[in-house]
């Protein structure tokens, strides 16, 4: 399998099973990554609301969501000229499983949250390289291989605004555990492909 560069901050990395599973069912990866761009931009929306005297957060996620929803166009794009209809999906355990960690009290909330939407894109970066390194359509796997750096900065923009926030031993320690969980819920592969599978 070709490999991709791998992010620090995940603990395992992807095996062949998920690129197998996603390859065979492009149709269902890229209606799920529309849903992944939407969610993602209602991600840095959220925390807008929830922290708006965080002016650091503010500015750099009015960029990042304005970002995620030009990627989100840009997918309904591709399921347009391959005829895939816009529609609901059943969400895999990823997200809930890694929000269900969370602390409720702030400051650990923000903390969390950010760290959680850090590991969220650390993993999309390496997934949609996967999709790159294996989509046998060479102009959507061109599209993958351009959106990759995308996802590499925003999983970036989260750490260092958790950065910013928080003593870095403090952020590492947290991220460590929570990265641990992440690859834990990847573990066993979803039956249905999706790109947090």
């Amino acid at each position: 399998m070709k490999q991709v560069t791998k992010i620090n901050v995940l603990k395992k990395f992807t095996g062949i099973a998920w690129v197998e599973q996603a390859i065979a069912n492009l149709d269902l990866i890229l209606l799920d990554h529309s849903h992944c761009e939407l969610k993602a931009a209602s991600t840095a929306l959220n925390f807008m609301f929830r922290y708006p005297a965080h002016t650091r957060l503010v500015r750099e996620l009015t960029r990042l969501a304005q970002e995620e929803l030009e990627h989100y166009e840009l997918v309904n794009q591709w399921l347009e000229r391959r005829g895939i209809p816009l529609a609901p999906l059943n969400a895999p355990p990823y997200g809930a499983t890694l929000k269900a960690q969370m602390r409720r009290q702030e400051p650990d909330r923000l903390l969390d949250s950010l760290l959680i939407a850090s590991l969220i894109e650390a993993r999309s970066h390496e997934r949609l390289g996967l999709l790159a390194a294996h989509c046998p359509d060479p102009e959507l796997a061109k599209f993958y291989h351009g959106l990759m750096a995308s996802e590499a900065r925003h999983y970036g923009v989260y750490w260092l605004l958790a950065d910013s926030y928080f003593d870095r031993d403090v952020l590492e320690k947290r991220l460590d555990e929570l990265a641990i969980v992440e690859s834990e819920i990847l573990v066993n592969l979803y039956p249905e492909p999706r790109v947090h599978s």
